[in-house]
């Protein structure tokens, strides 16, 4: 236990949460994406790992269609009833469903095509120099300075080996 909180900071009661709290996000790649999330470890200290309760109005998806470079994600769902695509692959999903996407895994994205909000916690790591790719797209996102995101065109980024940094004798 970290000594300079005290115990009850360790404790995050969402129904005594303000509702500036709450994030009403959507991805700029994406028309049909709306997302209403908290996030829960951010007020406990954590640091090293994020977890946030989320909701997905009926009709539209949590994101875009993404995969990240170096950090994992999960899914737990509490009520609803959605799908989750996976590549080209759409499931069902519903309360008690765990979603696990390692780095370099599946794109992904959640979808709500039901008539009620699809409820869930979501979560993973924050090792930082994550990229996140949009297929869909054709985009690499980052974290850049200032609290923004770059976005850059897969298509146009040079990728060169290491050994063309090798002083050529």
């Amino acid at each position: 236990m970290s000594r300079d909180r005290a115990p009850a900071n360790h404790i995050v009661r969402a129904s005594e949460l303000p509702a500036e709290a709450t994030m009403h996000l959507s991805q700029p790649l994406n028309e049909n994406s709306e997302l209403i999330m908290t996030r829960l470890s951010d007020p406990t200290g954590l640091t090293h790992l994020g977890v946030s309760l989320a909701r997905v109005p009926p009709g539209k998806e949590s994101f875009a269609l993404h995969v990240h470079s170096i950090q994992e994600e999960w899914v737990y769902v509490l009520s609803g009833r959605g799908s989750v695509r996976i590549d080209d692959t759409e499931l069902p999903i519903g309360p008690g469903d765990f979603l696990g996407f390692p780095p370099k895994g599946p794109a992904h994205l959640i979808c709500n095509g039901g008539d009620e909000d699809l409820v869930f916690l979501q979560g993973g790591d924050r090792r930082p120099g994550d990229r996140v790719r949009f297929p869909e797209h054709g985009r690499i996102a980052f974290e850049a300075e200032g609290g923004t995101m770059a976005f850059a065109l897969e298509a146009e980024l040079e990728r060169r080996p290491f050994s063309d940094w090798l002083a050529k004798k």
